[in-house]
């Protein structure tokens, strides 16, 4: 899947079930690990673990295994690495503690 058709379909996915706040940062010439990190909001440890297995499942029928998945376990914060694209899915109180928005802007 091309880069642009990947971020699509996360952003796809992540809405289809309810996930919010999504956010798309560029960072290219940021970070070696990536070019993209995709960061949207969950309501609770469930939900969050929720959207992340949602996401993992699809991607894979369409044959986008992920490289690495983190986080399932706590359910606070799961990383999904796709390679040009890592997506962090968290609950609220996380994602304002780590504010990775404002560290990659």
């Amino acid at each position: 899947m091309e880069h642009e058709e990947l971020k699509r379909f996360v952003k796809h996915q992540i809405e289809d079930v309810k996930g919010r706040d999504i956010i798309d940062i560029d960072v290219t010439g940021k970070s070696s690990v990536t070019d993209t990190m995709l960061i949207c909001s969950g309501n609770s440890k469930r939900h969050v673990v929720s959207i992340a297995q949602n996401l993992v499942q699809q991607s894979k029928q369409l044959g986008e295994k992920p490289l690495n998945v983190q986080g399932q376990d706590t359910g606070e914060w799961v990383l999904i690495d796709y390679g040009d694209v890592v997506v962090h899915v968290m609950q609220d109180e996380t994602r304002d503690f780590y504010q990775l928005e404002k560290i990659w802007n």
